[in-house]
């Protein structure tokens, strides 16, 4: 397979990259490619031109501000996943990373494709969904801010216009002591999940859960957080089956059916994973739990 004809275009400035989206009629962006490229192999996708932010300036970055991990669109996820910042501070990060696709994947794949791209499996979506995280948009009339839960508007659209592109993303930053587990099902590893579990927890130090974030990937058309488990399991101390209890409450949350599971699978899924993830995120708070491995 090969892709359709097309016009190629390489800025170098996010002004110069907007522009070209304001004059350009069915232009795609390329960010690393990792999607775009095979959609473009089997005709999913036949934009009249390609315009590549690889030598865009100022688009690449990860850095702590305000309280919160900032990164550049155009960050490769190799870079976030061997980023001594990200992995002190935002553990999970690297710990969901790892199940993103393979090295060479990860190693052209960027933040800002992948959340752009919005596949409602995908790891760093659901990492932005359970941190709340903010999308930082730019277009022809300056920037703006989008928070993540209003990022997506359908099936891998993101809320975003024609003649705008995302440029950073912003990651709140949990308690120096927190809990963290990122497990996924999928048939192969490197495939994307069919159902995922992302948890963040807080505690204080009589090991009572202050404050927690339970989110479910491959659900349905974008992550979902489960809200009602996080409202179970805050205030109180774990004890007997109270994971497994409160866990029970996501085998009510939507699900689609498709050619990988029926929607009472991933619902079954849903309940597993997210108990086997608190259970893991809490033995890190409570310091039962051995610390995660180098990367790789």
């Amino acid at each position: 397979m090969k892709p359709p004809p097309f016009s190629y275009h390489d800025p170098r400035t996010v002004g110069e990259a907007v522009g070209l989206l304001g004059t350009l009629e069915n232009a795609k962006l390329l960010a690393g490619g990792q999607s775009l490229m095979p959609m473009l192999n089997f005709r999913f996708v036949q934009p009249d031109h390609i315009i590549d932010l690889n030598r865009v300036e100022g688009l690449s970055y990860i850095r702590e501000a305000g309280g919160a991990l900032e990164i550049g669109a155009m960050t490769r996820q190799r870079e976030l996943e061997f980023s001594d910042l990200a992995r002190a501070r935002w553990p999970i990060m690297h710990e969901a990373l790892l199940q993103v696709g393979h090295r060479q994947t990860r190693n052209r794949g960027t933040i800002g494709g992948s959340l752009c791209h919005l596949d409602p499996s995908a790891e760093l979506v659901s990492l932005a969904t359970g941190y709340d995280a903010t999308v930082t948009v730019a277009g022809p009339n300056g920037q703006r801010e989008v928070p993540f839960a209003e990022f997506p508007v359908a099936y891998m659209t993101p809320s975003i216009e024609l003649n705008e592109l995302v440029i950073a993303v912003r990651f709140p930053k949990w308690a120096d002591k927190h809990g963290y587990a990122f497990v996924e099902f999928a048939r192969r590893h490197g495939d994307f999940a069919i159902t995922s579990a992302a948890v963040l927890l807080e505690g204080d130090a009589a090991g009572k859960i202050t404050r927690a974030s339970v989110t479910i990937g491959g659900m349905g058309t974008a992550p979902t957080r489960a809200r009602e488990v996080e409202q179970a399991i805050t205030g109180q101390v774990p004890t007997g089956n109270l994971f497994r209890e409160a866990c029970e409450s996501c085998r009510k949350l939507e699900a689609i059916d498709d050619v990988h599971a029926p929607a009472s699978y991933r619902q079954h899924l849903a309940t597993v994973m997210s108990r086997r993830a608190l259970e893991k995120a809490y033995a890190r708070l409570t310091g039962s739990d051995a610390a995660p491995a180098r990367p790789h």
